[in-house]
């Protein structure tokens, strides 16, 4: 199914040794950006959460995020320099004293100094890693959920606006033949015309000749032929989705093309206005299809 590049997921777990958070968060590109934010000593997953990522997801500019605190016993994973804050401490004390002023400890405030602490190794192949990657694949997988939601509305969007497009193709496919034979009757009658003013008489072949290119320059029926078929293409892929973006933005690019020969073939006032909100209704197509992966 169809899935938008736009979306957001996110999976919390505490089962009271760490808690995890994992927040996933897109916007539409030509291909699949990863961003990662992980702490320090989850870096080495990376290579093998971004197998995990790939399986998910083909396009789009992607933000992974991960908030991991460990509880309890498992805190150990942040290691405190005793030794450091040790000698930090005397040489206060020894400044204090030096200053003739009581030196009163605030332990709290090393927890404020970076240096004092160190994230330590941790076992990233046993149950951790298995479980952050379960962690990834949930959150994964709530994000993909947004995005077929989304692009659902943009299925139903762009499927009525191919329904007004079909209706248009029809109404030129029947219009196109009345406006070349107004345009030949007129082009006789003003041939007579001149003629009669000149005392000439019309060469039939000369006519002839020229009406055939002028048929030639109106005549659009490769054009709708090739338009009806890519109107069907498009909608056929709408209904296969599996990653259809590239080729839902091509298809809709061949549409412009074909409309476009079109309107530049068929000098028609009534025709003309149909043919821009053709184009119209086009690029709110395309626009559409770029948030499709």
């Amino acid at each position: 199914m169809l899935r938008s590049m736009t979306g957001f997921g996110r999976y919390f777990l505490d089962d009271g040794n760490f808690s995890q958070t994992w927040e996933v968060r897109s916007v539409n590109s030509r291909f699949l950006d990863l961003k990662w934010r992980l702490p320090s000593f989850a870096r080495s997953l990376e290579t093998l959460l971004e197998k995990v990522v790939r399986k998910h997801a083909a396009r789009g500019r992607v933000e992974i995020s991960l908030n991991l605190r460990f509880i309890g016993p498992n805190a150990g994973a942040v290691t405190f320099k005793a030794e450091e804050a040790e000698a930090m401490l005397g040489a206060l004390k020894e400044f204090s004293r030096h200053q003739r002023d009581d030196f009163v400890i605030n332990y709290n405030a090393l927890l404020g100094i970076p240096s004092l602490w160190e994230e330590g190794t941790l076992d990233l192949e046993g149950e951790l890693g298995e479980s952050l990657i379960r962690g990834l694949t949930l959150a994964l997988e709530d994000w993909n959920e947004a995005r077929v939601s989304e692009a659902r509305a943009l299925e139903r969007d762009i499927a009525a606006r191919l329904l007004l497009m079909r209706e248009w193709t029809s109404l030129i496919e029947a219009r196109a033949p009345l406006i070349k034979e107004e345009r030949f009757s007129a082009l006789n009658s003003r041939l007579t015309e001149l003629l009669e003013n000149m005392d000439s008489r019309l060469d039939e072949g000369r006519f002839l000749q020229e009406i055939t290119i002028l048929a030639d320059k109106l005549d659009v029926s490769e054009e709708l032929t090739r338009l009806k078929a890519q109107l069907e293409r498009l909608h056929e892929l709408l209904a296969q989705g599996n990653d259809a973006g590239r080729r839902l933005d091509f298809t809709i690019q061949e549409c412009f093309r074909e409309i476009n020969t079109c309107g530049n073939k068929i000098q028609d006032a009534q025709l003309s206005r149909v043919i821009v909100d053709f184009k119209n209704e086009l690029e709110k197509c395309r626009e559409q299809v770029q948030n499709i992966e």
